[in-house]
């Protein structure tokens, strides 16, 4: 992709394919039309470029910009909003109010959603997972209220189009159908959370997130098997 002065633009997303954080990510870049180079990790074995990229946290993802960089998916997202704003629709609002509250929800999602999902994934007592999945399903009750707040009426968290909160909870909805068949709980349904079920089904037809999300559940439960043994 072309940049200031004409210059072709590096832009490389190391990932990993079913990660809800990476998901995130090319999301977004989907959204801005923004080319780039995807690098799948094994994080098994993790690469040079990973390691030097990220050498805090040493995962997954890192965008690397003209050599720059960026970890975090929640970073990398509002960067690419930033460096990106003349292309595609801008996903954080321009109102310092309505900004301060799409972050606000973003982080309850990661915080309330993110960490019981890493629960329910990990723990070795069924006890623990299912606590988890209670907490995860309550958080979607609470969101069930914030998209009515957020979205006044409109098909999406940022209103009309995708925003910084769908992408966020829009990245773990692959998932969400791996744990009802690891633990039979639905985090999401119609009858605790009608809004929330229907904005689903038009955060999965966007253009931005079709081929996105992993949608093979089996593989996904294949996968997570190889971080359990």
């Amino acid at each position: 992709m072309p940049g200031e002065g004409g210059k072709r633009e590096e832009v490389k997303l190391l990932g990993v394919w079913d990660s809800p954080f990476v998901n995130r990510v090319q999301i977004v870049l989907n959204l801005k039309g923004i080319c780039y180079e995807y690098v799948e990790e094994d994080l098994h074995n993790k690469g040079e470029l990973l390691l030097a990229s990220n050498p805090v946290h040493k995962k997954v993802p890192v965008l690397i910009h003209n050599s720059n960089a960026i970890p975090e998916s929640q970073v990398i997202v509002q960067y690419i909003d930033e460096a990106w704003s003349g292309h595609g629709p801008r996903v954080l609002p321009a109102d310092p109010l309505e900004r301060a509250t799409a972050r606000f929800w973003a982080a309850f999602v990661d915080d309330k959603v993110g960490s019981p999902w890493f629960t329910i994934l990990f723990a070795r007592k069924t006890e623990e997972k299912m606590e988890a999945a209670v907490r995860a399903v309550s958080a979607m009750e609470t969101l069930e209220g914030a998209f009515r707040d957020c979205s006044t009426g409109k098909p999406f968290f940022g209103g009309d189009g995708i925003g910084f909160v769908d992408v966020v909870l829009g990245s773990y909805l692959g998932w969400f159908v791996v744990i009802e068949k690891m633990i039979g709980v639905k985090l999401m349904d119609a009858a605790r959370t009608p809004n929330l079920a229907a904005w689903v089904k038009r955060f999965r037809m966007e253009d931005a997130v079709k081929g996105v999300l992993p949608e093979d559940v089996d593989k996904v439960l294949e996968f997570l098997q190889t971080f359990l043994d």
